[in-house]
């Protein structure tokens, strides 16, 4: 029985996208360091990507459709000048994939101009939507950000500063949200009271840098200060920078989502005081000791595979050799519309070392297993190549329910794990053997009893509560919130 269909890119997750912002002065270029940030978070995002600039109260940007490097140069950039400024790379969870859903959102209104980027779905989205709607609003997009920056907006007009109505509209609003909204004189920050998305804070100067990542951070030139907290909002002006704090009438636990650090943050990114790199090790480190196994050699799938792949063979003792090659700049050709273009579009992206892996014993560890649809390809990539074993290991759990807060779980009846056994996976993928990462491991990989995470997608208990809208076409059923 083959699990040979879809394609490559449907069984890869994808998360919203990523945020950028820089409050500065007059010697500095926004834009630049924009263009730098967003370079170094392209990894959240690959479909469209923009960056906004103040100039003197003046908002203006430029975005489209492609990547930071297709859609940025020399000459766009110039052309942005200003003292601070916001920026964006998407992935498209929610909302179509056309330039008019592309961020940063600029909207005029009364009080002036309102640039917004964001990260994350809101789960109450529709409802505010239609809500809005039978009011009279007409929305441009089909993103629920453009919900958010019409509330903010709207509670702008009656409040005495943009921060307090950012405060207003999160008291109103559900679910998973980092978020950059530039006035004419302030650029605020902002993360959703659990904490769904990463967002930090550092110094670049006299200027003030926000970013989805710290790696972003580093890439501009700037110096990591502190992770935003959940239920914070930042304000940096010509005054300086402060915090206030967002009290809502309902308790809300920490939920970073627990797939930043198994894969969506970039390997020298550390999140909430907890280095993505070494979680993914000790991911690893666990595997090699549920799941043993006598082997010659350890290998990782790029990129994300690898972290874990070097943990699993210092716990086990069993060397790591680079056995899969990636194609860097392959980029977004492997989208191919036929399944035999798509079979050979995974030749493309990664090809085998014949050399480290002819006559051995192989464990290959892989970030995830989520349709099924590429784990048998890998397996018979390395028997092709001469592996005489091949064990599987997955540095995650078996994903059982849909995500709701911006990354592109499917439904229920598209996850292999919910309509088979790990023994039948094991024989769909053609290995040796399979482990994957125990739930109740997940702290112990951050280093904590207690980290604060989201694992949804494994357990099934939300923190917040999924409006019935959102269920729709989910498959679901025995689902707890919290």
């Amino acid at each position: 029985m083959s699990i040979d269909s879809g394609n490559w890119r449907s069984e890869e997750l994808h998360e919203e996208c990523g945020v950028f912002g820089i409050y500065g002065n007059d010697e500095l270029a926004p834009a630049y360091a924009c263009y730098n940030g967003l370079l170094a978070l392209q990894h959240r995002g690959q479909e469209s990507c923009g960056i906004a600039v103040n100039d003197r109260g003046v908002i203006k940007g430029h975005k489209n459709m492609g990547l930071v490097s297709e859609v940025f140069n020399n000459e766009t950039l110039d052309e942005l000048n200003g003292q601070m400024a916001i920026s964006h790379v998407r992935y498209s969870t929610a909302g179509g994939s056309v330039r008019e859903n592309s961020q940063p959102l600029v909207m005029r209104y009364v009080k002036g101009t309102l640039a917004i980027a964001h990260n994350g779905n809101l789960t109450n989205a529709y409802e505010i939507r239609k809500e809005l709607e039978r009011r009279g609003a007409i929305f441009q997009t089909t993103i629920d950000s453009e919900v958010i920056a019409y509330l903010i907006a709207r509670e702008r007009i009656h409040a005495d500063s943009v921060e307090d109505a950012v405060a207003k509209t999160m008291k109103q609003i559900d679910g998973a949200y980092s978020l950059l909204v530039m006035s004419p004189k302030k650029l605020i920050a902002a993360r959703d009271p659990h904490g769904f998305r990463p967002l930090c804070m550092g110094r670049l100067g006299n200027s003030v840098v926000f970013a989805s990542e710290s790696c972003a951070l580093a890439a501009c030139g700037a110096e990591f200060v502190r992770d935003i907290e959940p239920g914070e909002i930042i304000i940096a002006d010509e005054n300086g920078v402060r915090s206030m704090k967002v009290q809502l009438s309902r308790p809300c636990r920490k939920s970073l989502c627990i797939f930043e650090y198994i894969y969506f943050a970039r390997t020298d990114s550390v999140i909430d005081g907890i280095s993505v790199y070494e979680a993914r090790k000790e991911a690893g480190r666990i595997l090699a000791r549920e799941f043993p196994v006598e082997a010659d050699v350890v290998i990782g799938v790029p990129e994300s595979g690898i972290d874990a792949a070097i943990g699993y063979s210092e716990a086990s003792g069993i060397p790591y050799e680079k056995g899969i090659v990636k194609n860097g700049y392959i980029g977004r050709t492997f989208i191919k519309p036929t399944q035999k273009e798509r079979a050979k579009s995974v030749k493309l992206k990664l090809n085998p070392l014949r050399s480290a892996l002819e006559g051995k014993r192989v464990v290959v560890i892989d970030d995830s297993i989520v349709r099924g649809t590429t784990c048998d390809r890998i397996v018979r990539m390395l028997r092709n190549a001469g592996a005489k074993e091949v064990h599987l290991r997955i540095s995650s759990p078996p994903f059982i329910w849909p995500c709701f807060y911006g990354t592109d779980i499917p439904s229920r009846g598209e996850l292999i794990a919910v309509k088979h056994t790990i023994d039948e996976i094991c024989a769909l993928t053609g290995a040796d053997t399979l482990g994957f990462l125990p739930p109740d491991k997940l702290c112990e990989m951050l280093g904590q009893e207690q980290a604060g995470i989201c694992d949804a997608c494994f357990s099934g208990v939300y923190p917040t509560k999924i409006p019935s809208k959102m269920l729709e076409g989910k498959e679901r059923g025995g689902l707890e919130l919290n």
